[in-house]
């Protein structure tokens, strides 16, 4: 589904996101820093989760070239207030330059996490990824929807539960969780936003040491955003206006401060530049530079945000880690 008729989708019956902020904040919302450099590397995934914002899947070929990642880590060195590289996809790992750009991003000095769903470590041809990980020190975060496997099957395909935890196993003998940071994500599964952080990290802990020997670092909450196949998913139930009713009664404007397209910029596989990963989804360049060949530190810190309703979906409840 095209950017544009999804922002129209998401604009029926429901009061504009901007109009919302005004009533207890200021608007529009301006950029504070530039500490996250997150680049989607490409949409193609070994998996095609239910949920998936970016509708990545294993025939998608979009795959961000050599000369674009060159023009990343140009604008990486460069900016010392760039601390972390954050690379996603789809499966980031899938990209021939994944390994590339870890390297010279680590070679500056920069922190790299890397948004993992687990299964691709256990995927033919990448098996050597665990030790690679860990030598070059990559933050993991790493998808895992519940601590039970018809939760997460359902959500991700038959099977990617018994392949998470097998990964997950291997990473802690490497050192994740102890000395390497490895930090989960939980997504719902329905129509609800997340409950509590603090409560399901307590018992996501509990429940994946003591059923499989499992540690890991934090837990993250993130509210599903209604774009691309989980939009897809609603209007076919025809439970869009409900979920935007939940989103918009739930929003919480505790969370402006700390939304993450205040303290990043997120690159396309094509270089296109915006506030964050859903904005590119629904094609919203960032303004006044559109694109990586065009960086521009002083335009881009001095930005306004791009906000539309989608991002009810990141300042509902607690918001999105």
């Amino acid at each position: 589904m095209e950017g544009n008729k999804q922002l129209l989708l998401l604009r029926e019956n429901v009061l504009p996101f901007e109009d919302k902020i005004t009533e207890n904040a200021e608007f529009p919302i301006k950029a504070l820093s530039l500490k996250t450099f997150q680049v989607n590397i490409g949409r193609k995934c070994n998996q095609a989760c239910r949920h998936c914002h970016v509708n990545s899947s294993p025939q998608d070929k979009r795959e961000m070239t050599r000369k674009t990642v060159d023009q990343c880590l140009d604008a990486i060195r460069r900016n010392d207030e760039i601390e972390t590289v954050d690379l996603t996809g789809g499966a980031p790992e899938m990209n021939e330059n994944f390994r590339y750009f870890v390297k010279e991003s680590r070679k500056v000095g920069k922190h790299v996490i890397d948004r993992c769903n687990l299964t691709i470590l256990e995927e033919p041809g990448y098996e050597d990824l665990y030790e690679f990980l860990a030598e070059n020190q990559v933050e993991i975060v790493a998808s895992l929807p519940y601590f039970r496997s018809s939760s997460t099957d359902r959500q991700r395909g038959d099977g990617v539960f018994e392949k998470s935890i097998l990964a997950l196993k291997k990473l802690n003998k490497l050192g994740y969780g102890k000395s390497l940071p490895l930090n989960l994500v939980y997504n719902p599964t329905g129509l609800f936003i997340s409950s509590s952080q603090e409560q399901l990290e307590r018992e996501f802990k509990e429940s994946l040491k003591h059923k499989y020997d499992i540690i890991f670092n934090n837990l993250y909450c993130i509210n599903n955003i209604p774009i691309n196949r989980f939009l897809e998913s609603l209007v076919r139930a025809n439970k869009l206006a409900d979920y935007m009713e939940i989103l918009v009664n739930a929003y919480n404007p505790c969370t402006l401060d700390n939304l993450m397209c205040r303290h990043q910029i997120s690159v396309g596989y094509d270089g296109k530049l915006c506030d964050c990963d859903f904005n590119q989804m629904l094609d919203m360049k960032l303004r006044p530079v559109g694109h990586i060949k065009n960086f521009n530190y002083d335009k881009i810190i001095n930005r306004t945000i791009r906000t539309a309703n989608h991002c009810y979906g990141c300042t509902a409840g607690s918001g999105s880690s």
